[in-house]
């Protein structure tokens, strides 16, 4: 993935500010004189791998511009519970304002990358990669990507945009995966590249035929899945979906398949515990 674009950024986190502040943090601003400053920290209250920082300190920043951040910890740190993993001094205000939405986008990104963390460590020993997918929280999938990273992951396709996935419903409109792959060809750029997705032996063996990039098995059971891996035989890379969880995907990555996609990484992620903790202000 390419860094954070500034400007979208920013678009993102504006929203998810005034989605929460709206016209004014009306406790807050009750209560905290505008003037008063202190500091606070976050600390994790769980095993887990951090993802986030940035996001975190791009929030108080847009609450106030003078706000001072120091991460103590880097994205992709793996932590122990009680780590304090980042500092933030300025305005009461922001940072009381500020706080639930930056723990919003810290817990639940370094919850994606604690979890890829544990999958990734699953099939360490093979050549195989996780996959992340889109089923991701609409208008955060770049921060859901990159957590993916965070935690040792590999980003698929960013969208629809960026490489051809012809999955079964496409297959179904064309008429068959020839026919599929055949009219695709003639309106891509050459170098785009072309994934399949096959649920059986004869549908891998018509894709092999097509000098595809990728041959997703989706769905497949373990002998199915090591009989498409040699049938393929290193002819293109195979990508194995469907149903993939921790009791299973070890198995899947020794039947010799390149990557493995999971829903679960992005679509059903449990957020990690951290907190916010303020100290007595100025």
């Amino acid at each position: 993935m390419k860094p954070f674009d500034k400007r979208e950024l920013g678009r993102i986190i504006k929203h998810a500010i005034r989605e929460d502040v709206g016209d004014g943090d009306i406790t807050t601003e009750s209560i905290i004189n505008k003037n008063r400053k202190s500091k606070a920290y976050f600390l994790t209250k769980e095993d887990g791998v951090i993802s986030g920082l940035k996001i975190a300190k791009e929030v108080f920043g847009y609450l106030d511009k003078k706000i001072k951040w120091k991460s103590l910890v880097k994205d992709g740190d793996k932590v122990k519970a009680g780590t304090k993993i980042a500092e933030v001094k300025g305005s009461v205000r922001a940072l009381l304002s500020g706080e639930r939405t930056a723990l919003n986008f810290l817990q639940r990104m370094s919850g994606i990358a604690t979890l890829t963390s544990v999958y990734v460590e699953e099939v360490s020993g093979t050549n195989t990669k996780i996959l992340d997918t889109r089923k991701t929280v609409p208008g955060l999938r770049l921060f859901d990507k990159y957590a993916v990273k965070c935690g040792g992951g590999t980003n698929h396709r960013i969208g629809l945009f960026d490489m051809v996935m012809i999955k079964d419903n496409h297959i179904k409109a064309a008429g068959s995966i020839t026919k599929a792959v055949n009219k695709i060809r003639k309106s891509i750029p050459k170098q785009m590249k072309i994934e399949v997705e096959t649920t059986n032996i004869r549908e891998v063996e018509e894709a092999l035929k097509l000098n595809v990039d990728v041959i997703m098995l989706d769905n497949m059971n373990l002998n199915e899945m090591t009989e498409a891996v040699q049938l393929i035989n290193k002819k293109c890379f195979v990508e194995a979906s469907g149903g993939v969880n921790l009791e299973s995907v070890r198995a899947i990555a020794e039947t010799g398949v390149d990557f493995i996609s999971v829903g679960a990484l992005t679509h059903s992620v449990k957020a990690l515990d951290i907190s916010m903790k303020i100290t007595k202000g100025q």
